[in-house]
């Protein structure tokens, strides 16, 4: 009877502890520092070679020239 009686007050207090409404309240705060934005200068240096070829291409025009001065 001591044990039937334990259970039951074991069960009612499980049923009474689940029916209960619980709330855990959290918080949470972050720092941000300011960002410092600062300028970037780039310098690029382009090598520009000119092919043979395009010298040849080229090389009647300036020959006509030289021909009409």
């Amino acid at each position: 009877m001591k044990k039937l009686l334990c259970t039951v007050a074991i069960l009612l207090l499980l049923i009474a502890s689940g029916c209960t409404k619980h709330q855990v309240e959290t918080r949470s705060q972050v720092e941000v520092a300011p960002v410092e934005i600062k300028p970037i200068h780039i310098t690029i240096d382009v090598n520009i070679r000119v092919d043979k070829a395009l010298d040849d291409f080229f090389s009647d025009i300036d020959e006509s020239a030289k021909e009409i001065k």
